[in-house]
This record gives C-alpha cells, sequence and structure tokens, in this order.
C-alpha cells in the first residue's frame, strides 16, 4: 500500500521574534529593527498568499508588551499604523481578509479607529486570512472562552473552542517561532495542542517567503498522530 501524500498546512501562525536582536547586532536603535520586521510581515502575507494559505496568524503585540519602554511601544503602534496605510490597499485587492485577535480597543482611538476601518474595508474578501493578535494572551483568551461558554451552558473543550477569538478560522496546523528561541510565549496555547511546531534561527527581520516555503515543506514531511498512536 502506498503512503498517503500528507495533507497541506491551511493555518499558520508565526511568533515574530528578533527584531531587537537584529538591530543590536548592526548597532542600530531597536525601531530600525522594528521597521525591518515589518517589511518581513508585508513578505510573509504575500508569501501565505501565494502558497495559497488560508490562514496566517500573526504575533504582533503581546499583553505583555506593555511592560516595554514607552517610546519603543509608542514606536510599534507608529510602525503599525504605517502598515495599515500604506499596505491595506494591495492586501484588499489581493483578497486579504484581516481580522485582530486580542483586545485591540485598549489602544489609543486613531489606532483604534484605523483598525476597525480595515477591518470592514476587507471582511468581504474570501482570500487569506491574516489574523493580527494585539494586545492578545492566550490565557487571557481562554479565560474569555471559558466564560462565555459557561454563560451559555455545559463547559467542553467544544464550547470553549466555540468562543476562541480563532473560533471562525481553520485548525492551526504549523507554529512557527522565529530567531531560534523555543518557547510559545503565552500564543495561542489552546490551538497549538496538536499543532505542529519549528523554531527556526533566522531573525524576523531577515524572513522571506522562502522561508514560509520552507516551513511549509518541513510541515508536509512529518507525520500527525493527534496522540493517537
Amino acid at each position: 500500500m502506498t503512503k498517503a501524500e500528507p495533507a497541506p498546512a491551511r493555518h499558520v501562525a508565526i511568533i515574530m521574534d528578533g527584531n531587537g536582536r537584529w538591530a543590536k547586532k548592526r548597532h542600530l536603535p531597536r525601531v530600525l529593527g522594528h521597521q525591518r520586521g515589518v517589511e518581513a510581515v508585508r513578505r510573509a502575507v504575500r508569501g501565505a498568499r501565494e502558497l495559497g494559505l488560508e490562514a496566517l496568524t500573526l504575533y504582533a503585540f503581546s499583553t505583555e508588551n506593555w511592560s516595554r519602554p514607552d517610546e519603543e511601544v509608542s514606536d510599534l503602534m507608529s510602525l503599525m499604523k504605517r502598515f495599515i496605510l500604506s499596505d491595506l490597499e494591495e492586501f484588499a485587492a489581493a483578497g486579504v481578509r484581516l481580522k485582530i485577535i486580542g483586545d485591540y480597543r485598549a489602544f489609543k482611538p486613531d489606532v483604534v479607529e484605523l483598525v476597525d476601518n480595515a477591518i470592514a474595508r476587507t471582511q468581504d474578501n474570501i482570500g487569506t486570512t491574516l489574523a493580527v493578535a494585539l494586545n492578545y494572551g492566550s490565557r487571557d483568551e481562554i479565560a474569555r472562552a471559558a466564560t462565555k461558554a459557561a454563560q451559555k451552558g455545559p463547559i467542553t473543550p467544544e464550547t470553549i473552542g466555540a468562543e476562541l477569538d480563532t473560533a471562525d478560522m481553520p485548525p492551526l496546523d504549523l507554529l512557527i517561532r522565529t530567531s531560534g528561541e523555543v518557547r510559545l510565549s503565552n500564543f495561542l496555547l489552546w490551538q497549538a495542542a496538536y499543532a505542529e511546531m519549528l523554531f527556526m534561527d533566522v531573525l524576523w527581520p531577515d524572513f522571506t517567503a522562502e522561508h514560509l516555503r520552507e516551513a511549509l515543506e518541513t510541515f508536509a514531511m512529518r507525520e500527525r498522530r493527534y496522540g493517537g498512536r
């Protein structure tokens, strides 16, 4: 009997790590590392679309990131606004649907307005879903989902799953972390229960569509067992 071909990945998530180290290695300000990281986001989204991914989830700003220096948080917000303003039309025209996971309404009103407009602009698109985690923490997400589930009836894995921020997305297939760090950092803990994981040594600003392609090829060679054998 011939072995069945592995199913392709539908949903990939990335912990975009290494902006600060990229800048430090080059004796540059951290903000320049974040700027180059935004360029890597563009490459990743374009690559995801070209490779036929149904969903790409990017960890952009965690609930813990508020503890960073005020100047760095301000720089990150400015970069996010610039990214939306400069790239929204391209992604919208390409059929990309923007989704936010986490509580982005904790940001300043101008950021919230931009995000709301971007979501509305792309809500009817049927191409790749780009989910951006903003002010996101997985423990908080699970707690919120469990609270909502309890209000509706018995708590089960299924009822909690139905209330997660990613409930309308395909199950997570592959979680990538760049920079060589090997931890999840409170990202998609529930969704990653049976996802494949790949920890890559490349710093995020150097991440390309070819890195994404290589990651998907690695995924395709793995045998997923889901704890059954």
